[in-house]
């Protein structure tokens, strides 16, 4: 389990990570959403121990990482697909890191069948494709099948049959009991891939609840001849509604039923009444509105 309690990093006047406190348990994919800059890479930073926090503090099973007596069994992560010696070649990067790490051997074997670069184990480090980097860092990640695993953008430069096999492995990951914590800007992968959402903005926290809670904020189509009537009432009670034309309106913050029967009580005819396709995007935009620090001009 990874712990957050007030973690918070200052640099000079900016606050990059601002008092965050999280709890993310195992036998889940918690995927961690932000606008640039919200401060997801340093939070991961900080766990890792590759950041000093400012303030709170950030523990891996019960431990800052720094204390860990066996880190990469502990803990597996890809911050940057990168960052290996170019030189190097695929096979013997892996074997470095298992032999300062006390992994044998035939684990270096295992994992580059798992992210299958078996066939290209021989090639330098720094010959290799955006995504085929991505594989190296993730096998790196499990060398030491570790409990805790973390990805920063994890299927950037995937063709979609790589992004496809990154979702299969993460939920495989999850399902052996694994704490699993995911990074990404792909709203509709991690609508598919991730169990819990943690979403942050201007390094604050915004969201730290299930999909299914976070999706639950479900929009409601309504098409009717008295779109203005029907909107002062849904306002009236306390339902936000957006105009999207002269005879349709969107509701969002009350259920369907509820919608119908204001629209009943009111005398108001419907032409049509249905649930919006719950979409990750849309909730995260809402979540995310007054938190986007460079945002460009449209």
């Amino acid at each position: 389990m990874i712990s957050l309690d007030h973690l918070t990093k200052r640099y000079g006047d900016r606050v990059a990570v601002d008092d965050l406190t999280l709890r993310l348990r195992p036998g889940a994919v918690t995927g961690f959403l932000g606008p640039n800059g919200a401060g997801k890479s340093t939070t991961m930073r900080m766990i890792l121990g590759l950041d000093r926090p400012t303030a709170g503090r950030a523990l891996v099973g019960g431990r800052p990482y720094h204390e860990l007596d066996n880190p990469l069994r502990t803990v597996g992560a890809l911050l940057d697909a990168r960052a290996v010696h170019p030189g190097r070649g695929v096979r013997a990067h892996l074997l470095a890191l298992a032999r300062g790490n006390g992994i044998p051997k035939a684990r270096v074997g295992e994992v580059l069948e798992t992210v299958g670069l078996g066939a290209v184990a021989g090639k330098r480090a720094g010959t290799l494709s955006l995504g085929m980097s991505q594989r190296l860092g993730i096998a790196a990640a499990l060398l030491g099948d570790p409990e805790v695993l973390m990805f920063d953008e994890p299927v950037n430069g995937l063709d979609p049959d790589g992004v496809r096999w990154v979702r299969r492995l993460m939920r495989s990951l999850a399902g052996e009991g694994r704490t699993v914590f995911v990074s990404s800007h792909l709203m509709s992968e991690m609508q598919l891939t991730a169990d819990h959402l943690v979403v942050i903005g201007k390094g604050r926290l915004l969201a730290d609840a299930p999909l299914g809670e976070v999706l639950a904020a479900t929009a409601v189509l309504v098409r009717t001849p008295h779109a203005g009537d029907l909107a002062v009432r849904l306002a009236a009670a306390g339902v936000a509604v957006e105009r999207r034309g002269e005879n349709e309106l969107v509701a969002t913050g009350a259920p369907i039923e509820r919608i119908g029967d204001l629209a009943h009580e009111a005398g108001v005819r419907l032409h049509e009444l249905s649930p919006r396709e719950p979409s990750l995007e849309q909730a995260y935009q809402e979540l995310t509105a007054g938190s986007v620090e460079y945002g460009s001009a449209r």
